[in-house]
This record gives C-alpha cells, sequence and structure tokens, in this order.
C-alpha cells in the first residue's frame, strides 16, 4: 500500500511539473515596436498578436511605438533586451534595424519591410540570418503606377516620400525607372518626419497631373494632409495602403492586406518560440491574390471629374460610393 502511494505521489509530481513547463512554454513574452501608428502598421500589429495567440493564447505583448523617431526606436531596442523578451519583431524597416542591432541572442522578426537585403537585416532573401527571418511589403509599383495612368493619362507623376526610410528610397528609386520606361516625368519631393508633409506636397501639387505614394509610414501617418493638398489642387492619389485610403480621399489604393501579413509573421514567429530556426527560414512574400486588396473610392473620382473603367471596377475588392464602403 505504501509503494502504490509513493508511486501516485511520484505521478502527481511529474505532472504537476509538466504542466509548469507547458504553462511556461505557453507564457511568453514577445516585444512588438512599430515606427508609428497608422491604420496599417496598427493592423499588423493586432494580426501579430493573433498570429502567436493561435498557438499561445497566454502569451503577452509589450507593444511599442517609437512615433516615427529613430532614437525612440533604439530605446524600445534596449527595453526589450533588458527585458529578455523571447522574441522580438519589428514593424517597419527603422524598428527592425534597431531591434536587429541592438538584440543578439533572441529572434527578431521584420515585418512589412519592403527590401530586407537593402535594409541590411539578411544578406539574402532565400534564408534568414541568426536569429533574424521575417516578411516583406514589397509592392507591385508599376502596376500601381500603370493603373493611375489608365484612370487619368499622366505627363507629370508626383511623389512624395521619406529620405530617411530606407523602404521609401527603395521604392522611389523603382517609381523613377517605371516612369522613365513609360515617358512620364517623374516630379519628387522629400521630407523628413511628418511635420513637413504639407508643405512638401504643396510645392509639387500644381505640376503634376497625380500623385503616387508608396509603402511609407512617415506619409502615411500625415495622410490627410497630402489629400486635402490634392484635392484642393483636383490631382488623383494612387496609394500603396488601402487601409489609410479607406478613410481618407484616395482615389485608388492597391496594396497588401496588412492584417493578413500580421498574422502571417505572428505565425512565423509561433514556428520559432516552438523550435524552427530563422537561419532556415527565407524572407517570407504574401503572393495569393487574396492578400493583395484594390480599393476605388468613386465619391474621389466624382469629384475630381474622373470615371473608372469598368475593368477596373470590376477588379475592385472594396469600393467606397456615397460615403459607405462595400467589401466585395
Amino acid at each position: 500500500m505504501k509503494k502504490l502511494i509513493s508511486v501516485i505521489v511520484a505521478g502527481l509530481v511529474m505532472g504537476l511539473v509538466a504542466f509548469s513547463q507547458a504553462q511556461a512554454k505557453e507564457d511568453v513574452l514577445i516585444g512588438i515596436s512599430k515606427i508609428v501608428a497608422h491604420p496599417a502598421l496598427d493592423a499588423l500589429e493586432q494580426g501579430v498578436q493573433d498570429g502567436v495567440k493561435e498557438r499561445f493564447p497566454q502569451a503577452r505583448f509589450d507593444l511599442q511605438n517609437a512615433n516615427g523617431e529613430m532614437s525612440t526606436a533604439a530605446s524600445i531596442a534596449q527595453k526589450f533586451k533588458a527585458e529578455n523578451v523571447d522574441l522580438a519583431v519589428g514593424i517597419a524597416t527603422p524598428t527592425a534595424q534597431a531591434l536587429v542591432n541592438t538584440i543578439k541572442d533572441r529572434p527578431v522578426l521584420f515585418c512589412a519591410v519592403t527590401d530586407p537585403e537593402g535594409a541590411g537585416l539578411v544578406a539574402s532573401v532565400e534564408k534568414g540570418e541568426k536569429g533574424v527571418t521575417g516578411t516583406s511589403d514589397m509592392t507591385p509599383v508599376k502596376e500601381q503606377i500603370l493603373l493611375l495612368n489608365q484612370i487619368k493619362p499622366l505627363k507629370k507623376l508626383g511623389h512624395v516620400y521619406s529620405s530617411s526610410e530606407a523602404n521609401a528610397v527603395a521604392l522611389a528609386e523603382i517609381a523613377r525607372q517605371v516612369c522613365k520606361d513609360l515617358d512620364i516625368e517623374f516630379v519628387e519631393t522629400t521630407v523628413t518626419n511628418s511635420a513637413e508633409v504639407k508643405q512638401a506636397v504643396q510645392t509639387i501639387a500644381s505640376r503634376v497631373d497625380g500623385i503616387y505614394l508608396s509603402n511609407d509610414n512617415t506619409i502615411f501617418s500625415a495622410l490627410s494632409a497630402v489629400t486635402q493638398v490634392a484635392m484642393r489642387h483636383n490631382i488623383p492619389i494612387m496609394s500603396a495602403d488601402p487601409s489609410s485610403a479607406e478613410t481618407n480621399d484616395v482615389l485608388a489604393a492597391w496594396g497588401f492586406d496588412y492584417y493578413k501579413m500580421g498574422r502571417v509573421t505572428g505565425r512565423l514567429a509561433a514556428d520559432i518560440l516552438e523550435g524552427a530556426d530563422p537561419v532556415d527560414i527565407p524572407t517570407v512574400y504574401m503572393t495569393e491574390p487574396g492578400d493583395v486588396d484594390l480599393l476605388i473610392n468613386l465619391d474621389v473620382a466624382q469629384k475630381l471629374g474622373l470615371t473608372i473603367p469598368k475593368e477596373i471596377l470590376d477588379t475592385a475588392n472594396k469600393v467606397i460610393e456615397n460615403g459607405q464602403l462595400t467589401v466585395r
């Protein structure tokens, strides 16, 4: 009898130990740093959390916003390092760079980084680095400009971007080449922070037929200022961010569903927390048709006196008309 009781007690102890270990595994701390708050990055942040919670429902998150300041992004990285987070996620290029430069002994994921190689996060998108991998939001620049050109033929295309965001600089180079190939004059201006955006757009608005906005968090954080100036000059905007376009006077927006991208990043984080090695994980690109949204704002088109070709309207999965957003 005494032996039986000993066996039962030993079993209970082993069960408690296993339960505690399982709890410890699930009770992970994830640090998420985003460069600035706007609808697309907020959607990414939520998606990352939801993706992790699918397999780690007890996960805790330290959510930080650098408010567009590189020094703040660096301070957040130091904070995560001091907290010994189990994994850190950098939403957008500057925050990802700050995390990779600071945290060397824990996994770091970049999220929605346009050019991970150019940003120095990985040597090649074909594989990860030690402790580093993530998702890219390389956007279809040529197709976006062609779409705007189809709605309103362009002789001069305006582009405003942040000279301090590596992704924005890389996309500006692509847009410049696309315009050259299409024989469209490229009229560009740069900013270093969101407070400069309105003035920058004003300097080019009277000289262009339309404005193109790439993946640029500094610009999107001041999108209302861009649309105010554009509408005053009766020129359309083509944006790479459908999320922000839902609440601003943007004619067309073609880009990723950022919540889905965040969720994919969160699932990637869960894989790594369960033992996957980031070195073995190449940069993840969103390639499914359902990962991309095309938004057309018929109210803006009417204000600008433009007609949206039926073939474009038929392919849009988000349409704004009479102030109402319809998701098809």
